[in-house]
């Protein structure tokens, strides 16, 4: 028999426009004295401006996040919000200015450093400040997931946070902010989504209800993805890539991600690929190779068929071609990885917890066989 537990804790409110309602929520979480964690491009296009104006709580922007966010960026946001005892937050940027926020947020009324909770040496007791995530690009989903992914420019190591504790308060998801998106950002955030989808229904957690959102945002991102690269001001487009983008973290956040974001770590870690791009990179190989591979009694060549393809390795070409139109890189020399030696690396650094999460189990051996493949 079939069993399996379906939760979904962060309030969301979505749709074109959605930003205003930013007051009531506020009022909602008694906020009194709030601080922004931003980003300069945000505060140049006068989003933070609009969004200050509107809320007098607000008092100052903290946007000293850089991409995949390291202990450093958000030890300083923490030390900013516990100075200045702020009692809760926004946070307002793309997945890196999520995923720090989150942690910034339920560290800032304890004692612990961003250092020792990345570590393992500390473990959250409660909730921290509320926090209420406010996404400016159709990728990571941070906000409504309970997983921040830091990196620690000491040891050079990238990895996923994952609590209840870092789920945000409030998920306030306007399709209007993700037009200013750059078509790189649009490619790399949304071919993010496609693999949170299609690692969401080969996961070896799946179950019924995270298949059918994941499927619906597969669709999305097969029939939307292409328009929101050609025409980034087509609002419409945008608000179907910003549902596929909660659909897809609607299932993932409870299958979590596998081998395809466990070898993204050390693309980005070591090549500087950015992290959709990283992901997408083996993802339509792993999909053929679980079709193949895995004990599921043809399931994955079932769901190919229903998503509107031959079979699985019709799927896989479709989404190389979709990387393609988007310009995203399909070989190892375009990442320039050129030798044995070289990928032999990557392969050492691949074996995160994710890769359990794999239904088809890889030995070092043969995750650098799979590797020659691609």
């Amino acid at each position: 028999m079939t069993t399996f537990e379906f939760n979904q804790q962060v309030p969301i409110e979505f749709g074109i426009g959605a930003l205003d309602k930013l007051p009531q929520i506020i009022t909602r979480l008694q906020g009194t004295k709030g601080l922004i964690i931003s980003t300069k491009s945000m505060i140049q296009n006068g989003t933070v401006a609009k969004i200050k104006e509107q809320n007098p709580t607000l008092q100052e922007v903290f946007y000293d996040i850089q991409p995949n966010p390291t202990i450093q960026n958000t030890q300083d946001c923490v030390d900013l919000l516990r100075e200045e005892q702020y009692d809760f937050a926004i946070a307002l940027g793309g997945g890196s200015v999520l995923d720090a926020a989150k942690v910034a947020a339920v560290l800032a009324p304890t004692t612990a450093s961003v250092q020792t909770y990345f570590d393992g040496q500390y473990i959250l007791e409660k909730a921290g400040l509320p926090l209420i995530a406010i996404p400016t690009t159709a990728g990571t989903a941070s906000e409504i997931t309970k997983v921040s992914v830091l990196t620690d420019t000491v040891s050079g190591k990238k990895a996923p946070l994952n609590d209840a504790l870092l789920y945000a308060s409030y998920a306030l998801i306007d399709p209007l902010l993700t037009v200013s998106c750059s078509q790189k950002v649009t490619a790399t955030s949304g071919i993010d989504v496609l693999a949170h989808s299609l690692e969401a229904l080969y996961s070896v957690k799946h179950q019924p209800f995270t298949d059918l959102f994941a499927k619906h945002a597969a669709r999305l991102v097969f029939d939307y993805l292409p328009k929101a690269y050609d025409h980034p001001e087509d609002i419409t487009v945008r608000t179907k890539m910003a549902e596929a983008s909660v659909a897809a973290c609607l299932a993932f956040n409870l299958t979590q991600t596998a081998a395809a974001h466990a070898c993204s770590y050390p693309l980005t870690e070591q090549l500087g690929v950015p992290h959709g791009e990283a992901c997408a990179f083996t993802l339509p190989a792993f999909w053929v190779h679980n079709a193949i591979n895995a004990q599921d009694d043809g399931r994955l060549e079932a769901i190919s068929r229903e998503l509107g393809f031959n079979d699985a390795g019709h799927l896989a070409q479709a989404v190389e071609k979709l990387k393609a139109h988007l310009q995203l890189r399909t070989t190892w020399a375009e990442l320039g990885v050129t030798t044995d030696a070289e990928l032999q690396r990557i392969v050492d650094d691949s074996f995160s917890g994710n890769m359990l999460n794999n239904p088809v189990a890889f030995t070092p051996e043969t995750l650098f066989e799979f590797y020659k493949g691609i």
